[in-house]
């Protein structure tokens, strides 16, 4: 437990300054912490390493923070999860994405499982809270691509998987509508 609220802090501490895409500007800490609750609260994972993980998913990513010194303050397990689902941000983002699903295959379980809640997690903000530039056609791509990694990440957790094929159903209706 103390290792989470390390991690959650750490997060909030380098995320401070970033806001989500969406129409309030919401501190960015919001999805890597709702990432946690996905896992923790809807899924029944208590493996601290992922959940700690699913905190820190997005430090390397989008922050200053560096494998090294994740390792240095988080371990090795936690850290080899984290840079399973680093996208690698001087590539373009095409091709970002096309590596996403072509790695998910590839990712171990832990990884899949704090990919399978970022896929969740991101369905439910483009639902309830979508970014302010984007158009009914960019939400439909990013629903259909978030499937289609998802479905490269199956086996993992039924429950997560069914969570997702749930959130990915009702934002194809909302989006039909």
């Amino acid at each position: 437990m103390n290792n989470l609220i390390r991690a959650i802090a750490f997060a909030a501490d380098r995320h401070r300054n970033q806001r989500r895409k969406d129409h309030e500007s919401s501190p960015y800490i919001n999805h890597p912490i709702a990432l946690a609750n996905v896992l923790a609260n809807e899924a029944g994972i208590e493996d601290e390493r992922v959940l700690v993980a699913a905190v820190l998913h997005d430090t390397i990513e989008d922050t200053e923070t560096t494998e090294q010194e994740l390792f240095r303050l988080f371990g090795k397990e936690v850290t080899d999860i984290v840079m399973e689902v680093t996208d690698d941000k001087t590539l373009p983002k095409a091709e970002r994405k096309r590596l996403q699903i072509e790695h998910a295959a590839h990712i171990s379980r832990r990884a899949r499982l704090v990919k399978l809640a970022d896929k969740i997690c991101n369905l439910r903000d483009i639902a309830a809270r979508p970014p302010a530039d984007w158009s009914p056609e960019r939400k439909q791509e990013y629903l259909d691509w978030a499937k289609t990694v998802v479905d490269a990440l199956r086996g993992a957790h039924p429950g997560l998987e069914a969570l997702f094929d749930e959130v990915y159903c009702a934002g194809k209706e909302a989006l039909a509508k």
